[in-house]
């Protein structure tokens, strides 16, 4: 049996891990294949008529000439809104569904930029040493000592000034969060560069007349890729909250764009907290169990990589 065989096979021996993995599949689902099902749009308000009860969709330029028509917000759970409207008369079920799509992707995409700068700077960090492990090793000490929040909120006000519409705001986040949290990859990738450096057969590849790029590319780092993989499950759900908690501060996605964060934002009016669980608490939930999947799935990749660290 391969090694890669035996990681499936001890993997798919930790039962958290399946649960984990289940979750997983199950909310991608919700979130990417869900809003192909759903009769309504990310931004579609709905709207009532007093007289006859009727509910017009703001897409009925007829129906919205009534007289005595509102805005349906607050609406109870129903056949036709599975979780009611929010305060803005949007159907929240069909919000969550956006939200959490938007949500994924940011954390996908923070763990990828983060990645790409961390494991490049650590590997060259850990080959090389010297002035070069030690100059890498003093920006990962001033990136470390860079308030993450207060620096998040100085950004925000930043393109709020420079006029950055709110669908852009969200790429900037990515990239900024990204550039700002490679850090730990950095520092965990040297160690493991500078355990494998010493190996004999880095010695014979080094011998062999390999190129610097290849040595490392070819030979050392596809020995660090379980450690890289745990590292970025675990920052997945990580993000997942940062995302969440930037948007619940109002710096993050912003309206009417749905973010998980923003929808759990609703409980800061003490009404709907105390009188209307079913506009944040979804949300709320749909959070726990992205980042309880993500963390189970990363302990059973590391249990499967390393089942004597278990111990």
């Amino acid at each position: 049996m391969s090694p890669g065989q035996l990681v499936i096979k001890r993997f798919l021996k930790n039962k958290l891990a399946i649960a984990g993995l289940i979750i997983m599949t199950l909310v991608v689902l919700f979130c990417f294949v869900g809003p192909f099902f759903s009769p309504y749009g990310e931004y579609e308000i709905f709207y009532i008529d007093t007289g006859t009860g009727e509910e017009i969709s703001m897409y009925d330029t007829e129906g919205l000439k009534k007289p005595g028509v509102g805005v349906n917000v607050k609406a109870p759970m129903s056949s036709a809104h599975l979780l009611g409207t929010d305060a803005d008369g949007r159907d929240v079920f069909t919000r969550l569904m956006y939200g959490g799509q938007i949500s994924l992707q940011f954390s996908v995409a923070v763990t990828i930029i983060e990645l790409i700068i961390g494991v490049t700077l650590g590997a060259f960090a850990g080959y090389f040493g010297g002035k070069t492990d030690m100059l890498i090793m003093r920006f990962v000490e001033i990136f470390y000592c860079i308030p993450f929040l207060p620096m998040m909120l100085i950004v925000s006000a930043f393109m709020m000034a420079f006029g950055i519409m709110p669908e852009d705001k969200i790429y900037y986040l990515m990239l900024i969060m990204g550039v700002f949290n490679w850090a730990g990859v950095a520092r965990m990738v040297r160690g493991q560069m500078l355990t494998i450096r010493e190996t004999e057969y880095m010695y014979a590849a080094k011998a062999a007349g390999l190129s610097v790029p290849r040595q490392i590319f070819r030979h050392m780092l596809p020995n660090a890729i379980p450690t890289i993989i745990v590292m970025a499950t675990m920052d997945l759900g990580s993000f997942i909250l940062t995302e969440s908690t930037l948007s619940y501060l109002g710096v993050g996605l912003a309206f009417p764009y749905a973010s998980l964060g923003n929808m759990v934002n609703a409980v800061n009016k003490s009404v709907i907290m105390r009188n209307y669980l079913n506009i944040w608490l979804p949300p709320g939930l749909l959070i726990l169990a992205i980042v309880m999947a993500f963390n189970f799935i990363g302990d059973g990749l590391r249990d499967a990589f390393d089942p004597k660290g278990r111990r």
